[in-house]
């Protein structure tokens, strides 16, 4: 899969991550509209969310872990912890939907389970952000030392993370320099 992800072209990932959740929802919109009815939108979210964060974090992944055997021997990169990082958000937001939708099936109305819930999900929220923050910082050190072959800075691959944090046009930008990486180490 990794393979998959780093051959592909800008426009497939594009398509994954953006192109088809879009056309699901232009789509299952007219239905709505004549039932009067939003649950089948709603009820549509959740495969519309897969095939983003499928595209999204499959492209991370790809990135972070695909590049890993281009880069020069004398750089050591915390392959482990971007693993870590970068799992960690998918885990929370899922734990997080099913407690949300239990959570709307009986409203506690103790305002200290409600409280609690509160004081879990706030220090979790700021540490999955942390975490996305540490896999879009990974990603970009990954992708700017396999193309200089060194050690980089921060300021080496600053663009690259901003780039890599506006996906939607980041894709169209850094994915023909991953397959051209990907064409050159291959040979």
């Amino acid at each position: 899969m990794i393979d998959k992800f780093l051959k592909a072209k800008h426009w497939q990932i594009f398509l994954i991550t953006f192109g088809l959740p879009f056309l699901i929802q232009i789509l299952t919109i007219p239905m709505t509209i004549s039932d009067n009815d939003p649950t089948l939108l709603i009820g549509l979210f959740p495969v519309v969310m897969f095939f983003f964060v499928v595209g999204f974090m499959g492209w991370f992944w790809s990135v972070g872990v695909g590049l890993q055997d281009k880069i020069p021997v004398n750089v050591k990169l915390k392959v482990k912890r971007f693993k870590v990082f970068l799992i960690f958000p998918l885990i929370y937001m899922f734990i997080l939907s099913i407690s949300m939708g239990l959570l709307f099936k009986e409203v506690p109305t103790n305002t200290i389970a409600i409280g609690s819930m509160v004081g879990i999900i706030i220090p979790m929220h700021f540490f999955a952000m942390f975490c996305m923050f540490y896999s879009l910082y990974f990603v970009a050190k990954t992708f700017k030392t396999v193309e200089l072959q060194r050690e980089v800075s921060f300021s080496d691959f600053a663009g690259e993370f901003f780039t890599i944090w506006f996906f939607p046009i980041g894709i169209w930008i850094l994915q023909p320099k991953i397959n051209k990486m990907v064409e050159e180490y291959a040979v």
